[in-house]
């Protein structure tokens, strides 16, 4: 079996972990497989687990040079993502760091001046100011149960040592960015 790159971001919403995949997706020209489009239907309507795996399952083995996987679905049953990865880049900054991008984010996607997560899921000012299912809400009542239960994966050795933990307010990401495409760089000259 040939060797594959897979790579999945684990992460809190409004991380920029999409914006990330991107990125990589780009670089190493593998395709970005954001879980939000597979997860959410028109309307805001949830998947049912099933669905959803089936959906994950398909894209994964569509890509079989490997693959950029965004998203934190495991409760949805997405953990098998994990498994398969070969590695899993955990992007951690403080919640003051990133809760203003979601503010602006969602902003933008309320004027339709941005892309919604997912095809048919426009931004409705009830649900964003006035619902428990707000990604605002959702974002501050989170963040740290996230960040317990991550830490938690951190101390099986099968996880850790596939993972990179880029925490902080940015500077630990730019270092790691920058060694990334070095790396691709002289990848590619020595090809």
């Amino acid at each position: 079996m040939a060797y594959t790159e897979s790579t999945l971001l684990e992460t809190v919403v409004g991380s920029g972990k999409s914006t990330l995949g991107k990125e990589l997706s780009s670089l190493l020209g593998l395709p970005h497989i954001p879980l939000d489009s597979l997860f959410w239907k028109p309307g805001w309507t949830r998947s049912t687990n099933e669905e959803f795996c089936q959906r994950i399952r398909e894209a994964l083995d569509s890509s079989p040079g490997g693959w950029i996987v965004d998203g934190n679905y495991t409760s949805m049953g997405a953990g098998f993502v994990t498994g398969e990865a070969n590695n899993v880049i955990w992007m951690d900054p403080p919640l003051l760091l990133y809760f203003p991008r979601v503010m602006w984010r969602t902003f933008l996607r309320l004027l339709r001046l941005r892309e919604p997560c997912s095809p048919g899921c426009a931004e409705r000012p009830a649900e964003v100011f006035f619902s428990k299912e707000s990604i605002l809400w959702w974002c501050l009542t989170n963040h740290f149960r996230f960040k317990r239960k991550t830490q938690g994966w951190m101390a099986d050795p099968s996880f850790a040592r596939k993972t990179v933990h880029l925490a902080g307010w940015g500077s630990e990401y730019r270092r790691w960015w920058s060694s990334v495409v070095s790396m691709v760089k002289g990848h590619a000259k020595s090809t």
